[in-house]
């Protein structure tokens, strides 16, 4: 999906954010790779909004930068940095392209490498991430399940969701996810398939190593509930993280 695409479901994205797996799996996930960041420099990647960007700085980051290909969400994640002052910043770009002047103890990428259209534009995520560490800097993110089977797809209703794709779901097809929100609204957009072997080979390519794939973790507040067996039995979603 390209950014003029993405500004036109930026509100429904951002109050996607409330449905629980986002809280319960998602966040909670995030918080159990990334461990303690208080005094790190953050680059969040595919920002959107602004959501962890917000709760990261809160959790004692000393300073993080959202970057986002979407104009739109990036006006929201100002918009909410203006009526509670945290310090993040914000920037419009392309992570494909992106070329800043400096480097962060980590990165994180929620959603970002699904994105990739094409095993080329894999590799050129993993690169750009890659020159923005230092030695012994993380890369940390949250990802479409490569793991995932086709059949398993509709199952997620419950949870807000469903995927959809090709019947042969090749190298480069969409996965479509159909989001339904808690009031109501409805709206997709689609990520892309590649094989997880890809996936780690781009890493590899790129100089990262011990890349892993992780989780997804449930808050222990969760874990007596049965409603999440699908999910946590069949992931749709995974965490990873590499190191420089």
């Amino acid at each position: 999906m390209d950014a003029n695409s993405y500004d036109t479901i930026a509100n429904e994205y951002r109050d996607s954010k409330q449905l629980d797996f986002r809280k319960y799996i998602e966040e909670y996930t995030l918080e159990q790779l990334l461990g303690d960041v208080t005094a790190l420099n953050i680059l969040d990647l595919a920002c959107g909004e602004g959501i962890y960007t917000r709760k990261l700085k809160k959790r004692g980051a000393a300073t993080i930068l959202g970057v986002d290909v979407s104009t739109r969400m990036v006006e929201l994640a100002q918009e909410a940095e203006a009526k509670e002052p945290l310090g993040c910043d914000y920037l419009v770009q392309d992570a494909l392209t992106m070329s800043l002047e400096r480097q962060f103890d980590v990165v994180v990428g929620m959603y970002l490498l699904n994105y990739a259209q094409s095993a080329d534009d894999l590799q050129q995520f993993c690169h750009v991430v890659y020159k923005h560490l230092p030695p012994s800097g993380r890369f940390v993110g949250f990802n479409d399940n490569p793991h995932n089977e086709l059949q398993h797809y509709p199952n997620y209703r419950k949870y807000g969701f469903v995927k959809e794709s090709t019947s042969q779901r090749n190298e480069g097809d969409f996965v479509r996810y159909r989001m339904f929100n808690l009031d109501g609204t409805e709206f997709s957009f689609n990520n892309f398939y590649f094989h997880p072997l890809t996936y780690e080979r781009a890493f590899a390519k790129a100089g990262f190593r011990d890349f892993r794939w992780q989780g997804p973790f449930l808050a222990p507040s969760q874990a007596s509930s049965d409603y999440w067996y699908e999910f946590m039995t069949h992931p749709p979603l995974i965490g990873f993280t590499a190191v420089k």
